[in-house]
């Protein structure tokens, strides 16, 4: 499938090639009619701008993109902030309608650097493109325009954009999210296995009973894990509960209030599975400032296997998806599309294996 060209936008807006090439790099020297009737051709023709592929006889740039979002998204740091650290504590005191550090997926650089190892192993250039807002539409964009090809991290504002037409114009994989209508691939590793060899190991070993969930909905991951966790204590034939203990998206301990009050009246379960390994830290430290034990009073299991997770005390008990080999597949599945779109989904799924430590009480 041929790429649309800057040639079809302006043929079918009726406009010259420069006047296309205005609305997308100085759109203010464009009339507003004029602009509006580009960018409506551009979207009926799926046209993705290209930053320097226009004259490649094989219409391919030799390069692929990593896609992810700034975590401090809704407040970057500036350069007059005294430093990252006091910049992150302002952050945490006040009310924002955005990811918080602990949201911000810990598991990106391992997963970059499986990216780019295999990248270099197949003498692809990588170019790194984040967010620097929730609908960053015009910066996934330029970026996919520059690139044979376009893996993109998960946020909860991965929503806001035009991924639907950017799977239509260039080959995109979809990194920690469920097989979804787009044509695209689509990454994940075995949340279920993950979860069952969890849940095995706290009955089995531990003789545990009462196992509650920690961790936000509000993506694929941790939606999927709870599913998976309610699933097998069905069958284990222990209670099922409806929901998470605690749905939280953010890192700050007011974001944690009914864990807090179940410590506050003693009614802790013997064990918490977290979402991720980022929730289990958070989890672990509710639990320290509460004069809760890990794991005399209370088991805590995280998930993702990142490596802070050796560095606690206890150690994070946990289950370790390949990070690195997500990264490595990701880069070989654009690479073999050689800048060709799918043209359905297709889901890939990667072994996990559990990981155990001190903070199940081993």
């Amino acid at each position: 499938m041929r790429r649309t060209t800057v040639y079809d936008v302006a043929k079918e807006a009726g406009v010259s090639t420069a006047t296309v090439s205005f609305t997308f790099r100085r759109p203010d020297k464009v009339k507003p009619e004029t602009r509006e009737r580009v960018l409506a051709a551009a979207k009926m023709l799926d046209y993705v701008p290209s930053a320097n592929a226009r004259g490649l006889a094989r219409g391919q740039t030799g390069v692929l993109g990593l896609y992810s979002f700034d975590m401090l998204i809704e407040r970057p740091i500036g350069d007059d902030d005294e430093d990252d650290e006091s910049a992150i504590a302002d952050m945490a005191d006040e009310e924002f309608d955005c990811p918080s550090v602990l949201s911000y997926p810990l598991y990106v650089d391992e997963v970059q650097r499986g990216f780019e190892l295999e990248c270099r192993r197949r003498n692809r250039a990588v170019l790194l493109g984040t967010a620097v807002r929730r609908d960053d539409g015009a910066g996934i964009t330029d970026v996919a325009g520059r690139v044979d090809g376009l893996a993109v991290f998960p946020n909860k504002f991965t929503d806001t954009l035009p991924l639907t037409s950017l799977c239509r114009s260039i080959p995109i994989v979809r990194l920690s999210e469920g097989a979804g209508t787009d044509p695209a691939a689509y990454i994940t590793c075995d949340n279920v296995r993950g979860v069952n060899l969890l849940i095995d190991h706290l009955v089995d070993v531990h003789g545990v009973h009462d196992i509650q969930f920690v961790g936000s909905m509000g993506n694929y991951d941790g939606r999927q894990r709870f599913a998976a966790m309610r699933s097998r204590l069905k069958t284990r034939g222990l209670r099922v509960p409806e929901r998470p203990l605690d749905d939280s998206t953010a890192g700050t301990h007011e974001h944690f209030v009914t864990l807090c009050e179940t410590i506050d009246m003693g009614r802790l379960p013997q064990a918490l599975v977290c979402a991720t390994d980022q929730t289990a830290f958070e989890v672990l430290a509710v639990l320290r400032d509460a004069g809760v034990r890990v794991p005399q009073d209370v088991l805590v299991t995280g998930f993702d296997g990142i490596l802070a997770g050796r560095m606690l005390d206890p150690a994070l008990t946990t289950v370790r998806q390949p990070m690195g080999a997500m990264g490595q597949l990701a880069a070989r599945l654009l690479d073999e599309r050689a800048g060709e779109p799918w043209k359905e989904s297709e889901q890939y799924h990667l072994p996990v294996r559990l990981v155990v430590r001190n903070s199940c009480g081993c």
